[in-house]
């Protein structure tokens, strides 16, 4: 479930891969950076895309999808399928695409963001469980997405130095720091439901944010750190909350309906923000704090696709941002707002495939 490819359940069976203490030295050597050269292919935005200028297209084949700048914007974190792998692992690079490292040591990875200085990320990854990818859910329970057993990890951004930094064993990842650069956001099974929690940089200090059943989860700190905005689905009868739950226990959910809420980072005045139906995921802020940036099929969801809104903190004002017939999502601006990086399936090579694209931001 991360923070959804060209086909309807390629761009939820992305969603899903990033929805959803003592440290112990991981084992392995560390990966080498890459020698290919960045692509940094200039593409025409598509027509009503007006914030969208200078559109770069960074990557090139697999499913490329969550990539997050560092605090001083010269490095960019992301997990991806390149190369012919069969789950995600993550990646470091420069901004400009150049200084590819793979991070992870196997299993399969979600959900990474920096630490101060630039110099370390963290990360969700299985390979404590299993070096190979997790299985896949059964198809016999239909349209489902499965809840890996991540834990979070942190490793310097050469794959050196890796440590275990939560140790729970049940689906914990989506972390996203806040701007001091003291706790970490996240979303875990730990407590026997998908809730938000934060915690010091160390794994400390472990507070519990959320409590309504359901899922609650994709958190991220406003720029100024007072509140949290979060992507959620609660069930208003019994017969579908038992649904949630009994999938639940099996280490599936079935993508229903999710909508955006805020609250506070303390997590008091826990409010929704919209009500536009279909699923809506990935939010993240405008660099003045007042807009939501976030990915939504509202307006046909049954469809591949998802294109990019930013609403208000009331919930009006609602504005599209990109208007490519296929999948756009997992928004973030560079630390100083002038651009805008996504995951997208426009352009792809072969169908599924999702990359990543920064523009400057009008």
């Amino acid at each position: 479930m991360s923070r959804t490819s060209s086909r309807l359940s390629l761009a939820a069976a992305t969603l899903a891969a990033a929805l959803v203490a003592a440290c112990s030295a991981s084992t392995g050597s560390a990966p080498a950076a890459s020698s290919s050269a960045p692509l940094r292919r200039a593409i025409a935005s598509d027509s009503g895309e007006g914030h969208l200028a200078n559109l770069v297209q960074l990557t090139d084949g697999g499913e490329n999808a969550e990539a997050y700048f560092s605090a001083d914007g010269q490095y960019i974190t992301f997990q991806s399928t390149r190369d012919g792998r069969s789950c995600d692992q993550q990646y470091v690079m420069r901004a400009d695409g150049t200084g590819l490292t793979k991070v992870s040591r196997g299993g399969k990875t979600t959900c990474g963001w920096f630490l101060p200085g630039s110099k370390q990320v963290f990360f969700g990854a299985t390979h404590h469980a299993d070096s190979a990818c997790p299985p896949k859910p059964d198809p016999s329970a239909g349209y489902v997405w499965g809840i890996d057993p991540y834990d979070i990890y942190v490793t310097d951004i050469d794959g050196k130095n890796m440590k275990r930094l939560t140790n729970y064993g049940v689906y914990t990842a989506e972390g996203v720091l806040s701007p001091d650069g003291k706790r970490i956001v996240f979303t875990s099974l730990k407590d026997g439901d998908l809730d938000i929690y934060t915690m010091n940089v160390d794994g400390s200090d472990v507070r519990r944010l959320t409590t309504t059943p359901g899922y609650d989860g994709g958190p991220w700190w406003s720029p100024d750190g007072a509140k949290i905005v979060y992507r959620a689905w609660h069930y208003d009868n019994e017969k579908d909350l038992q649904a949630y739950k009994d999938l639940l226990a099996k280490r599936m959910i079935r993508p229903n309906r999710m909508e955006l809420y805020v609250m506070n980072a303390d997590g008091s005045d826990q409010r929704r923000i919209t009500n536009l139906g279909g699923a809506n995921f990935g939010p993240s802020w405008t660099p003045d704090g007042q807009r939501i940036i976030f990915s939504s099929n509202h307006k046909n969801p049954r469809s591949r696709n998802f294109d990019l809104f930013t609403v208000k903190l009331d919930g009006t004002g609602l504005e599209q941002i990109t208007t490519n017939p296929e999948f756009d999502g997992f928004p973030m601006f560079s630390p100083n707002g002038k651009q805008l990086i996504f995951a997208s399936n426009r352009g792809a090579t072969k169908a599924g495939e999702t990359n990543l694209f920064v523009a400057d931001w009008k």
